[in-house]
């Protein structure tokens, strides 16, 4: 059981709270999460502090909860996303910080097929959430005239989301191409409401249609989720297209969510039933991503990528009585005494060859902020080295920022 601590400094909402809310809408958000792999945004201090995308789940996720195996596109060891099947599983990632769940269009048995296909209208500079529902409008529409049903949801960040579901055998090499293909055709008859471009300069005053959250690797942010986009927690809802119509005020704190959910029910329980089939068409050349980068491995341990989207990163012992810590990409680098003490000695640029596993060390390999901060003079860290393994406290002995030494020690 982790101890609950604030995630929102501006109403002291903790993540305690968010395990509350969680528990609380869960019988309306499991159904949508059932079986489907998640990426998640973890916060291991405050929404103000760090935060980062957990893909793999974390070295010290617990034997309960279920993961799904997912081969990498670039090659090397399987992705183990995370499956959220159960109300412990749902609270285990609140405490750890991790609201925000972001599920894949697909399940763990067909990871080849798409549920529903997902337009994401995301405001640019200048546009708000009216001109969200402008274009959401008109996109219901368009898609009413070639035939299908479609539902709407706000992201509980700044847009609209607008979902066409599935329920087939439809795979993402048919959905993306045709979500493209709305989305291109709805831009180029509206060009001062809408854009279909991945640009961010076309985007001011106008509302970019994402039609690329469609790709067998993107995902979406799940209905009934937290955001941690401002500084008071908002919830991703479904709203019926009358309230998309009044063009009013589509924001809902954890509070409103439940009462809400109470009082009408699962307004997006029709996304999980409804069967609707797409035309087959043929991906453009376009839809090419970049492949990830080589994995290497050290001694048997995966060592983590520069810049990578997840909570794993790279550490470093070069001798017995030093440290090395990535940390927004430089290495904090700390002396180790008897005590145990370590010593804060600075940071440094991390030569790429460390990730490549190229240079000499007593130990190398990856590690994880299960919570803490440098604000809060405590990291709470779990570690996947050739020695150097499992839970560690690093915590400063004296709150004098001058004071550099702080203990090093296993967790209780």
């Amino acid at each position: 059981m982790f101890m609950s601590r604030v995630l929102f400094p501006a109403t002291g909402f903790t993540t305690a709270d968010a395990a509350k809310f969680y528990r609380a809408v869960a019988k309306y958000l499991l159904p949508h999460l059932r079986d489907v792999p998640v990426s998640f945004k973890r916060y291991p201090d405050t929404i103000d502090g760090e935060s980062f995308w957990e893909k793999d789940a974390p070295s010290f996720t617990p034997k309960f909860v279920k993961t799904c195996a997912v081969p990498r596109r670039g090659g090397g060891a399987d992705i183990r996303y995370i499956v959220i099947n159960g109300i412990r599983t749902l609270t285990w990632l609140a405490e750890i910080g991790g609201i925000e769940i972001h599920p894949f269009l697909h399940r763990t048995t067909h990871i080849e097929r798409a549920r529903s296909v997902v337009f994401d209208l995301d405001p640019g500079e200048g546009a708000s959430i009216v001109e969200c529902c402008e274009v959401a409008l008109l996109l219901r529409d368009a898609l009413e005239g070639i035939g299908f049903t479609s539902l709407a949801k706000v992201s509980g960040s700044k847009g609209l989301q607008v979902y066409v579901p599935l329920n087939g055998d439809a795979t993402h090499d048919v959905t993306e191409p045709f979500a493209r293909l709305v989305a291109e055709e709805l831009a180029k008859k509206y060009p001062k409401l809408a854009v279909a471009k991945m640009s961010k300069e076309l985007r001011r005053g106008r509302v970019f249609i994402d039609w690329s959250q469609n790709a067998d690797f993107k995902t979406t942010v799940s209905v009934y989720s937290l955001r941690a986009k401002r500084e008071r927690p908002y919830v991703s809802m479904p709203v019926t297209w009358a309230e998309v119509e009044s063009r009013r005020s589509l924001d809902f704190e954890p509070g409103e969510a439940v009462a809400r959910l109470r009082r009408r029910g699962d307004l997006f329980r029709r996304v999980l039933t409804l069967r609707q089939e797409l035309p087959r068409l043929h991906p453009p050349r376009s839809l090419d991503y970049a492949r990830d980068d080589e994995e290497v491995v050290v001694h048997g341990i995966r060592l983590p990528k520069p810049k990578s989207q997840s909570g794993r990163r790279l550490f470093a012992m070069p001798k017995a009585d030093e440290l090395w810590l990535e940390m927004g990409g430089e290495f904090h680098r700390w002396l180790l005494r008897p005590g145990p003490i370590a010593v804060h000695a600075g940071k440094f640029r991390i030569e790429k060859s460390w990730y490549r596993g190229e240079e000499k060390a007593l130990d190398i390999g990856a590690y994880e902020i299960i919570e803490g901060s440098f604000a809060r003079r405590r990291f709470d860290l779990y570690f996947t080295g050739k020695t150097l393994q499992g839970a560690w406290v690093l915590e400063k002995i004296s709150e004098d920022p001058k004071h550099r030494s702080w203990s090093f020690r296993p967790a209780s």
